[in-house]
């Protein structure tokens, strides 16, 4: 065997060998974990990159960053000097002598001074330091201590996409292509010419969110706009920070995310829609969140091996257009806008964002959640705001539960609330209505304001520029005549990016004690039971014979037609519901010592007594859920197309056949200070007879009826299949006939009143040349009503001529359709309004409702009325609109019970009364409220 021996040498050499293996293998880990510590490490050895390839592994990686980069305002977006939507030569304005509501330190802070607007923002809010700005041309407006608030923000609004009037080619809200349409967006189908701009514009809005409908569990993109004209009169020209991908995937991916906006929806509407259940709704949420999922999960995964440089083999990065505004929604960076009433459909959504990770910005509608406050603090990512009506419930079985103390509940749960108009379901006009409704109803007054302005632009993720006026936002301001919750509010003038949005704004002289934020009444025990009673608190009250009202400063009672008052009566005795004594308790005491063991003292401690008011126009009594038919009256026969059953043959529906009472609208209504109704049967051409009975009343057997056969009611619009000559046509032919029952030969011998429901002033002017006709050949009066009239105002003179009275039926003026087109739109926008016009042509006016959910605020709109009439019209005209009035265009003569209604405090036409009691004469009784 040979023998191997080592010298030194080799030694010196193996030892050298491992070194050098040695070093190669730590310089060998050393550049791998420096390549995965750089994306774009290139190995000495390699060659260059091709600058297509290098260009595209950049923009992956931007992708990349950017996908995983929060929404919201780049970091220095406070720094501006100049708004992006500043309109170059834009006069700068100074608001001189303001109250300013600024919707800082909580919505409490006050600031007497000035606002300085200019290049489209608020430069300077108080004591504005004018030598910094000398050498600026101010237009300087002094308003006189008139309050100051930033420009309403609507968060959930149709405007554009639901325009007016309704017509055929532009009704772009809903499309029912599917039930999960993520990829639609309401700027494709946001029509500029929508007429109800300008209406909301003249409430104060200034920026509103333009949200799909509801037919869909997802319905698509939503986006923010601003209210006024633009030059280039586009939507895009309207947008609030769009979203860099609102023209595809090319735009550069170093900008910081901007905020994007989708709707859902839950419940009735996409199953009435689509004819499923609440159960595939919430799998086709469940579908689509997993498409979003899996396209999130292969774009990390592709994200982390073009991070760490492990290009070979790695493709495109992976999307899907459809798909990709969900994948943001999984992201985060979409503020979601969920269409959601019961605990059964919130609770879904809940879960849904817990199992899928992502944050719910609003929830809207949202009838239930102040009976689920907890259910809504385990949102995943955060608590949601709750956008809501003020009181517009009982449309629908999911939104019977609906509470007008929801709004005071969930703050009390320290639950963001926004108070929304889902416009035209509200006119958007009136959107500060809704806040100043939830503040009478007990919300606080810092909260009702900040729900229409910071907590509704925080839900949109726009807070940082809009809701606010502090220095750095947007300059989109309202100057208001009188406190902004007080009723009827009104801007004298309305700024948006700076600039004035009224040439020859009119204002309405309101009274002095509505600068100072209305006393809202106490409801603390009403807010208590509808929590008790799971929404369904009961409504009936409590009955007594006799009662004594001390403290009163005025009783308005019913005389001859008319309206009598009598100043501060020491006390007024009721018994079994008349007033039996009003005056001095030396002349009352008869009747005091009669009842003094059973008697019941109610304190108005300045307030007042009135007549109950009269509801006309609404469906109440026949209808207590729209759109549940089995709770309905239904819908009569209509002879123009030929549908009516041998049976029915010549007779007239009544609507006393159908009546259905202690509904909670009715009962809602009695309690505010309605005590009586006329409804006539609901149909598309002849309605019906109707009847007038007594809101109060528990069924019609007891003393319910105030006069079974009222008028004949007849519809003639434009908006229907049969053409209005062909409508106009059966009508002359029915005055002009021999046969039918006795409600006609009534109205043919002008004993009974034929109320035409009629908007359109062409057609008005028809059945004024149908009236002469009539009375000409017949030698008979034909008694002649107009309803609805919204364009009464065109014939006003013509109108009182021919003796024709008038009951306005939406004294909140809406174009909805072509017939109701030309409406006359009141202070800010127009001096007059319609019924101050037709009472000075000498008209019979009347008012009415057509939404029973209305009704128990009907005391509020005829207050309306009054105050954009410049003080023409007082207490006494404006009862009269609701009562005498209303009767007298109605036909009803003599028949009608000297109902009262006592109003602790305050006043009766404002936000700070509620009824006490009814003295009901029809129902023989004293109902007490508490």
């Amino acid at each position: 065997m040979a023998t191997y021996r080592w010298t030194v040498s080799e030694d010196i050499s193996t030892t050298r060998r491992w070194s050098r293996l040695y070093l190669a293998v730590v310089l060998f880990v050393a550049l791998y974990y420096y390549h995965i510590g750089s994306a774009t490490f290139q190995p000495a050895s390699s060659q260059p990159l091709h600058p297509e390839t290098s260009a595209k592994r950049e923009h992956i990686l931007a992708q990349c960053k950017y996908a995983r980069t929060p929404a919201g305002p780049p970091s220095d977006f406070h720094s501006r000097q100049q708004s992006d939507r500043y309109v170059p030569g834009t006069k700068p304005t100074l608001i001189t002598n303001a109250t300013i509501w600024t919707a800082g330190q909580n919505g409490t802070e006050v600031v007497h001074g000035d606002v300085l607007l200019h290049e489209g923002m608020i430069k300077a809010v108080g004591n504005v330091p004018l030598h910094l700005y000398q050498n600026l041309q101010l237009e300087v407006i002094d308003v006189h201590g008139a309050w100051v608030t930033p420009g309403l923000v609507d968060l959930h609004s149709h405007l554009g996409v639901g325009s007016a009037p309704v017509l055929q080619g532009a009704r772009d809200t809903n499309s029912h292509k599917s039930p999960i349409l993520p990829w639609l967006r309401s700027l494709d189908g946001l029509n500029t010419h929508d007429a109800a701009y300008e209406l909301a514009r003249s409430g104060g809005v200034t920026s509103a969110q333009i949200l799909p409908g509801s037919a869909n569990n997802i319905g698509g993109q939503a986006f923010i706009i601003k209210l006024r004209d633009t030059e280039e009169h586009s939507p895009s020209s309207m947008l609030v920070e769009p979203p860099v991908t609102l023209n595809g995937t090319h735009f550069d991916h170093d900008l910081t995310p901007r905020w994007r906006h989708m709707k859902h929806a839950c419940g009735e509407n996409p199953s009435r829609i689509y004819s499923m259940t609440r159960m595939d709704s919430g799998w086709n949420f469940r579908s689509a969140y997993e498409s979003a999922r899996k396209i999130r999960d292969a774009q990390d995964q592709f994200c982390s091996k073009a991070e760490a440089g492990v290009w070979s083999d790695l493709g495109d990065f992976p999307e899907d257009l459809q798909w990709e505004a969900l994948v943001d929604v999984l992201r985060g960076k979409v503020k979601l806008s969920v269409h959601c009433y019961e605990a059964v459909d919130l609770d879904m959504i809940v879960r849904l964002s817990q199992e899928f990770h992502f944050p719910v910005a609003s929830f809207h509608h949202a009838g239930d959640t102040y009976l689920v406050p907890d259910l809504l603090k385990k949102t995943w990512g955060g608590m949601p705001s709750i956008a809501l009506f003020a009181a517009h419930f009982r449309i629908k079985r999911e939104a019977y539960r609906g509470s007008e103390f929801a709004p005071r509940i969930l703050a009390s749960h320290g639950i963001p609330v926004v108070m929304k108009s889902d416009h035209p379901v509200i006119n958007g006009r009136y959107l500060l209505n809704e806040a100043a409704l939830a503040h009478h109803y007990g919300l606080p007054y810092n909260v009702a304001l900040l729900s229409v302005t910071a907590t509704s632009a925080n839900a949109m993720g726009l807070g940082h520029r809009l809701g606010r006026i502090q220095q750095g936002c947007d300059a989109d301001v309202v100057v208001w005549d009188s406190h902004p919750l007080s009723l009827g509010a009104t801007p004298q003038q309305v700024f948006i990016d700076g600039i004035p949005q009224f040439e020859l704004p009119h204002v309405s002289v309101k009274p002095s004690f509505f600068q100072r934020p209305p006393i809202p009444p106490n409801y603390d025990q009403e807010a208590v039971a509808v929590v008790h009673h799971d929404g369904l608190p009961p409504l009936t009250p409590n009955s007594v014979e006799h009662a004594v009202f001390i403290n009163v400063d005025i009783i308005y009672t019913r005389s001859e037609g008319s309206i009598t008052v009598q100043e501060r009566p020491e006390v007024v005795v009721a018994r079994q519901g008349k007033v039996a004594c009003a005056g001095a308790r030396s002349a009352c005491s008869r009747h005091l010592n009669e009842v003094w063991d059973k008697l019941v003292v109610i304190d108005l401690k300045g307030g007042v007594i009135v007549p109950g008011l009269t509801t006309y126009g609404t469906p109440i009594g026949l209808m207590e859920i729209p759109l549940e038919p089995s709770t309905n009256d239904g819908n009569v026969y209509n002879p123009l197309t030929g549908d009516p059953p041998a049976i029915v043959g010549s007779t007239f529906i009544r609507a006393i056949d159908g009546l259905q009472f202690e509904g909670r609208n009715m009962l809602l209504a009695y309690r505010g200070g309605v005590t009586a109704g006329v409804v006539a049967p609901q149909g598309s051409f002849i309605q019906g007879v109707s009847t007038a009975f007594s809101l109060g009343a528990s069924n019609s057997l007891h003393n319910a009826t105030i006069e079974s056969d009222v008028a004949l009611h007849i519809k003639i619009t434009m908006d229907t299949s049969q053409s209005v000559s062909s409508q106009i046509s059966a009508l002359r032919n029915l005055l002009f006939g021999n046969d039918g029952d006795d409600i006609i030969k009534r109205v043919r011998e002008g004993r009974s009143t034929l109320v035409v429901d009629v908007n359109n002033a062409d057609i008005m002017a028809t059945l004024l040349r149908l009236k002469a006709e009539y009375e000409s050949r017949t030698s008979k009066p034909l008694r002649l009503t107009f309803a609805g009239a919204q364009e009464s105002h065109l014939l006003a003179n013509e109108i009182a001529s021919a003796g024709v009275s008038v009951i306005v039926t939406r004294p909140k003026p809406y174009p909805e359709t072509w017939d109701k087109r030309r409406i006359l739109s009141g202070p800010p926008l127009t001096a007059d309004s319609l019924v101050p016009v037709l009472l000075a042509a000498g008209v019979n006016v009347g008012v009415g409702l057509i939404e029973g959910n209305e009704v128990r605020h009907l005391r509020f709109e005829i207050s309306r009325i009054a105050l954009s009439s410049n003080g023409n019209t007082d207490l006494t005209a404006v009862l009269e609109l609701v009562t005498t009035n209303l009767e007298r265009a109605l036909g009803i003569h003599g028949n009608m019970p000297q109902d009262l209604v006592a109003y602790p405090g305050g006043h009766v036409l404002d936000f700070e009364g509620k009824a006490a009691a009814v003295i009901s004469e029809q129902l023989g009784r004293i109902d007490l409220f508490t």
